[in-house]
């Protein structure tokens, strides 16, 4: 795939998306329907039950092992992966009272990030970000995908659109009970895995900067199309990343602000933590597009002086050329009387003349300086 990104996938997912959009028409508000690619094989639940003194992790088959698990002390915590089971989804979020609204838009991938309080649960919704190693060397676009998270107070529900990882850390700090959050409660859950996705901005971030020192070091010398197009590729997966942080800095700010029984003051300025972590990113995304835009101006001005040395060689060609041209012409002349026809010395003599003509306008335009 050349830089760019995945431009030739752009329209047949819209055109899904469309479609998928057209048969929700006249549909009551709350109908369950998947807008958005399907990109998981097969919907797999893991389910995550701790206190401080157990851990509790299985896989089950079914919404109703989850809803049997709801019942036991601690804290649960069910991850889904793969949003294309509908009626599965439905079923979970119907046994733990979750308004068809929020369900809706779990299920829509292109929904804008969100968050709503309501009287039993907290719903937000964030776009995430990630970069693998050596991706932009490949030409890969950034792999964006949908999370959604539900907290309330002893429960979290998280919806994520493929199987993956992302969250293993934080599956990883609970069986070690590691920190603080086999003793926090749901809103500390539902804390970290908000601080893991926007990690994930940093390492994007990261991926982002290796890529632009690399293409600075030889923008100046030696641009060419193909630096071209990195650039702009790079130039909008920026804009595309300052496109998704900056809703996620109106979701953690509204949960620091949050005025609900199921966030605790303690939680509170972990919240806030996240929310000058998304100050920051939005920083250093600004900086890389300012930085992105000056190697666009930088291309353009090599290429222009590069274009205007070549017109320089080419115009003091031409121009040591046109006298030479015009005394070849003149002698070209079918004229029956031109003593210099006749001359043995003829020819050699205007053989010097063009050449001293041509050495003394060299040696002009070097003095002038002007190549």
């Amino acid at each position: 795939m050349r830089f760019g990104g995945p431009s030739g996938n752009i329209i047949p997912v819209q055109r899904l998306i469309i479609k998928k959009r057209s048969q929700k028409t006249g549909l009551p508000p709350g109908t369950p329907v998947l807008v958005g690619e399907r990109k998981a094989e097969k919907t797999r639940i893991t389910l995550t039950r701790y206190t401080e003194d157990e851990t509790e992790v299985l896989e089950p088959e079914t919404v109703g092992e989850c809803l049997a698990a709801r019942g036991k002390p601690g804290i649960l915590w069910i991850n889904v992966d793969g949003l294309h089971e509908v009626e599965l989804i439905s079923a979970l979020c119907s046994g733990f009272d979750i308004h068809p609204l929020t369900v809706e838009d779990l299920l829509n991938t292109q929904q804008r990030p969100k968050i709503d309080f309501f009287e039993n649960y907290v719903f937000f919704l964030i776009r995430m970000h990630e970069a693998a190693a050596g991706m932009f060397e490949r030409g890969e676009s950034i792999l964006v995908e949908q999370v959604s998270i539900i907290f309330g107070q002893d429960f979290v529900l998280s919806f994520q659109e493929k199987a993956g990882d992302v969250f293993e850390p934080v599956r990883a700090r609970i069986k070690k009970n590691s920190g603080l959050i086999r003793k926090g409660g749901a809103d500390y859950l539902a804390y970290s895995l908000l601080d893991t996705a926007t990690d994930n901005f940093f390492q994007v971030l990261e991926k982002l900067d290796e890529e632009i020192s690399s293409l600075e070091e030889g923008l100046a010398s030696s641009p060419t199309p193909e630096t071209f197009r990195r650039i702009h590729y790079l130039r909008r997966k920026t804009l595309f990343t300052l496109k998704s942080v900056r809703p996620l800095r109106e979701v953690a700010y509204r949960l620091e602000q949050a005025q609900t029984p199921l966030v605790k003051k303690s939680t509170v300025i972990y919240f806030r933590d996240i929310y000058d972590h998304t100050i920051q990113i939005i920083e250093s995304v600004e900086t890389l597009r300012d930085i992105i835009t000056g190697m666009m101006d930088v291309y353009l001005s090599a290429t222009s002086n590069r274009l205007n040395e070549i017109i320089k060689v080419l115009t003091v060609v031409g121009a040591i050329f046109i006298p030479l041209t015009f005394i070849t012409s003149l002698y070209g002349m079918n004229f029956r009387f031109m003593p210099e026809l006749y001359s043995p010395w003829g020819y050699p003599a205007v053989l010097l003349l063009m050449l001293a003509l041509a050495l003394s306008m060299l040696f002009y335009f070097k003095k002038k300086n002007w190549f």
